[in-house]
């Protein structure tokens, strides 16, 4: 029995040797013909399955961060710009939907079999707003140092202080402003407008009115001059009981004060004060 397929494999292997080229490469061409009808039958048939209705969203779970937007209004904000079903929808397209809802900084997208949609959502948390050398704005600057757009009135604190500087450098002021917190402290003082002009010169509104020029130079120097400031400052204070209104911190040996009533003079300080 082997040796008569053997025989057989053999004869066969023959007649195909004696076919003549053209039959064998049109032998070749019908087989390879025949297989991509096979694989366009197949084509259709997967487009076919993927587009039946059991695939269509039928349903988008909100998760994580919703304290500005209500669930009903991030659907209906982002609903609209989503296309395609479970298979076809493009979860970047689905993600900057989502991202373009007023106070959504990101969000993260995923599927779940079989027509569902996940969506976590991380919300903007302001902490300071953004002036940028306007008068007026509607933007803001959250925890990472971003500047982005939002509804002012959406705001339950109205003590944010104000950042006021070239485009670009909201980030290093709010790490500048969050350094001169504890320096404030001792004089029960907080900025109000921290602003940083276009040649890298630091101006700062405390809440009580008062003005201070901060100066050029690193966030180093900045903090060590206002450090300088606040070690001194409660003696000047105390002995002439008037209120600060005005300081220039751009002095190498100390700084000029201008108190209510009092004309502008200059304190004498170290250069390296004790730091608590």
């Amino acid at each position: 029995m082997v040796k008569l397929r053997a025989l057989r494999t053999d004869a066969a292997k023959a007649e195909a040797a004696e076919l003549p080229p053209d039959v064998r490469l049109m032998n070749a061409c019908a087989a390879l013909l025949a297989a991509i009808g096979v694989l366009a039958v197949l084509a259709v048939l997967a487009l076919w399955g993927l587009r039946q209705p059991v695939f269509d969203l039928r349903r988008i779970q909100i998760e994580g961060d919703v304290a500005r937007n209500s669930v009903a209004t991030l659907r209906a904000n982002a609903a609209p710009q989503l296309a395609g079903n479970y298979f076809t929808l493009s979860l970047t397209q689905a993600r900057k939907a989502f991202e373009s809802v007023p106070w959504v900084r990101h969000a993260a997208v995923r599927r779940i079999w079989p027509n569902r949609l996940a969506v976590q959502l991380e919300e903007h948390r302001p902490v300071a707003l953004w002036g940028g050398g306007e008068a007026s704005t509607d933007k803001l600057v959250n925890s990472y140092g971003e500047v982005f757009e939002a509804n002012l009135g959406d705001i339950e604190d109205d003590g944010l202080p104000t950042l006021q500087g070239p485009e670009g450098s909201a980030l290093r002021m709010l790490s500048l402003l969050q350094r001169l917190v504890p320096v404030l402290a001792p004089i029960e003082a907080s900025v109000d407008t921290l602003a940083l002009s276009g040649r890298g010169s630091w101006r700062a509104e405390l809440d009580s009115g008062a003005h201070i020029e901060l100066g050029r130079g690193s966030d180093d120097e900045v903090v060590e001059r206002a450090l300088r400031f606040v070690s001194t400052l409660p003696q000047v204070l105390a002995r002439h009981q008037r209120a600060l209104e005005y300081a220039d911190l751009r002095h190498h040996d100390g700084y000029a004060v201008r108190l209510q009533g009092i004309s502008t003079g200059v304190v004498p300080v170290d250069k390296k004060p004790r730091k608590k």
